[in-house]
């Protein structure tokens, strides 16, 4: 390929899917240093990567909103092949993504074999299950045979983020003292350890004398606020406070995190921090477990465990098992091991 190449990455899923994508794109610059990258995203997604340094520009795609049905389709469509790509990479496996590729009139069209619109594109890898999905993501590249080595997801917290992060932890703790953030959300309802034991949990480390800091987006706060209600000890509720950046970044400076399946998971995997990941209805090897060098996943081995890939709103046998019965003190004593 030319230094005058285009490449368009089209990942229109959610924060975390997004999150999993940006080895790609690192990868797509270390093999093609001269090419304009461009990624294509939801709105929320947008921060996430905009200060990503390899990348020309971010394409917001509101497909739900103001941008959803065919009308949508079609304007982005008309955006896409003014650009005149010559790569689209879709590890978006969507009818949509496929559509949106075939559209831009890329000459090389690289998409997962279990795509919903595989025929649209002009190379196919196959979707290995067994692997991570940033393991995932990276083969992509290898229908142009390139092969790159295993990468952590990457998350660029400007010097704004940082001075607010500053501003918001000054003296939460101490200096020397552990801090350690607790992520209790998750958009899919059987993926969340229950607020219960969340308070439990929250009630044991701050009696340790580690204070806490809550992680989530606005829609978390309330089931922050009624976990932390009364909550003595040192604690803040940062749910709706930081962007996903500035998350991260608190999340970097932790010494621990506590998250469900969800999407600050991966940022811990991002910032190197030590994880204590819960899992219910989904598991590791679906390839969306830790990469932190140092993590363990707290889970029961049901027989009806995985339910799901993503989880679901209800519990298909309706007793949650998979989440009630992992108790607090397994995962306290996790987080005592670990600290």
């Amino acid at each position: 390929m030319c230094k005058t190449d285009q490449i368009l990455i089209i990942q229109t899923a959610y924060i975390g899917d997004v999150l999993l994508t940006t080895p790609l794109i690192q990868a797509c610059r270390d093999h093609f240093p001269d090419a304009a990258i461009d990624i294509m995203v939801i709105p929320a997604a947008g921060p996430l990567v905009e200060t990503h340094p390899a990348l020309r520009q971010v394409i917001l795609y509101d497909k739900r909103k103001s941008q959803s049905g065919c009308r949508g389709v079609i304007a982005m469509a008309g955006r896409l092949r003014r650009t005149q790509y010559t790569l689209v990479l879709t590890p978006h496996r969507s009818l949509r993504s496929a559509v949106l590729a075939w559209c831009s009139r890329a000459r090389i069209r690289i998409g997962f074999d279990t795509s919903s619109g595989v025929l649209l594109l002009t190379h196919r890898v196959r979707y290995d299950r067994t692997r991570h999905e940033v393991e995932r993501n990276l083969s992509l590249l290898t229908a142009l045979g390139i092969v790159t080595g295993p990468k952590r997801p990457q998350i660029y917290a400007t010097a704004a983020d940082c001075k607010v992060v500053d501003q918001r932890l000054e003296g939460l703790a101490a200096p020397g003292q552990p801090l350690i953030a607790i992520a209790p959300g998750s958009i899919w309802a059987t993926k969340r350890w229950p607020a219960a034991s969340f308070r439990q949990l929250a009630e044991r480390i701050v009696g340790a004398g580690w204070p806490v800091v809550w992680i989530g987006g606005t829609e978390d706060r309330p089931l922050c606020e009624e976990i932390s209600r009364g909550l003595a000890g040192r604690w803040l509720n940062g749910a709706g406070q930081f962007s996903f950046r500035q998350s991260a970044e608190v999340i970097r400076r932790a010494a621990l995190l506590v998250s469900n399946d969800s999407a600050p998971l991966h940022a811990a995997s991002a910032m190197g921090t030590p994880t204590v990941a819960i899992f219910g209805p989904t598991v590791t090897e679906f390839g969306f477990g830790p990469l932190s060098e140092v993590a363990t996943v707290v889970q029961r081995d049901l027989a009806c465990r995985p339910c799901s890939i993503h989880g679901g709103r209800t519990c298909p046998i309706g007793t949650h098992a998979c989440m009630t019965g992992i108790t607090v003190e397994q995962v306290f004593n996790e987080i005592v091991r670990m600290v």
